[in-house]
């Protein structure tokens, strides 16, 4: 097996997009339990605010050395508006749509004792004029871009995913999909789907063995027209199937910290990769060795390309 090693990024260009939000951590600590109710009483002691959703995949781009330009739907609010700051900090070149009607997608995380004690979400899906008009930019930014990543989250952003990798296939440049729900018709001719272990068992059923697995994946694959389908596996690693080919590569973890954002991480590294040059296998090694960094911190988190190194 070949030394894997990261390509020079710097001129690599990925457009993602998808369902943004602002996560939001209070972390405080617990030291009595509520008298009003069976609840741990958190005494807040600082609070953080990082992108999530697809602004994840795309600040993951541009912390490894990547182009990234993001397009999504905002509200006209506070929020919105330092999901947009945040961003820009983090080197993300952004396309908003902004919703007078729509409030921005929050998630809430109370943290006490280094552990997630709540998660409050706020949430409304964006108008069908405002996703038209997302449709029409994404038309003009392809011709600009190396390769797409469509990061579904099942917020309503990419109510037109269809257009969208029809768009990108006329224009001859890969779309990757991170799919979401069990209706996966929607994300065909897509060039990679990268479901995991749950979200791919609700689509195709169960499977008693390694066999039964790869031959539900072929299946699959050859039913929605993809190139190649990523499923990952969680302790089980990842396993990529493409035309008569099936490669497995085993977890990375050393510590897991947190799962929440590792998704992000995996599509974005992989995406960039390819859009760098990486073949495809490679790019899901290296994909793999970003996500084993990336469990072991808390909170959606990027891995930067001197931590991706070592872990090569």
């Amino acid at each position: 097996m070949t030394k894997l090693t990261i390509p020079d990024c710097s001129g690599a260009r990925v457009l993602i997009v998808g369902d943004v939000m602002l996560d939001r951590y209070w972390f405080g600590n617990v030291e009595r339990i509520s008298p009003e109710a069976p609840v741990p009483i958190v005494h807040v002691q600082r609070t953080e605010e990082r992108p999530g959703g697809a602004a994840n995949v795309a600040r993951n781009v541009a912390a490894l050395g990547g182009q990234a330009t993001l397009l999504s739907v905002v509200g006209d609010d506070e929020a919105g508006r330092s999901l947009a700051s945040l961003l820009e900090t983090e080197n993300v070149k952004t396309h908003f749509h902004k919703d007078a009607q729509l409030p921005t997608t929050v998630k809430l995380r109370v943290i006490g004792r280094q552990q997630q004690l709540m998660r409050i979400d706020f949430e409304t899906p964006p108008s069908r004029e405002v996703l038209e008009d997302k449709l029409g930019d994404f038309e003009s930014l392809v011709d600009s871009v190396d390769l797409i990543i469509l990061s579904d989250y099942g917020k309503g952003s990419l109510t037109h995913v269809a257009k969208m990798i029809d768009a990108a296939k006329r224009h001859g440049k890969p779309v990757l999909v991170d799919p979401k729900g069990d209706d996966y018709a929607k994300y065909a001719g897509a060039t990679l789907l990268t479901p995991n272990r749950s979200e791919f068992r609700e689509v195709v059923g169960r499977w008693k063995d390694e066999t039964e697995l790869a031959a539900k994946a072929a299946q699959l694959r050859e039913k929605l027209h993809l190139d190649a389908l990523l499923v990952t596996r969680s302790e089980e690693g990842m396993s990529l199937f493409t035309a008569g080919t099936a490669t497995h590569e085993p977890t990375q973890a050393r510590e897991v910290f947190d799962v929440s954002g590792a998704g992000d991480t995996v599509i974005a590294t992989l995406g960039l990769m390819l859009a760098a040059g990486v073949n495809m296998a490679d790019a899901m090694r290296i994909a793999n060795r970003a996500a084993g960094v990336v469990v072991g911190k808390l909170g959606t988190a990027t891995v930067t390309r001197n931590e991706l190194g070592a872990a090569l």
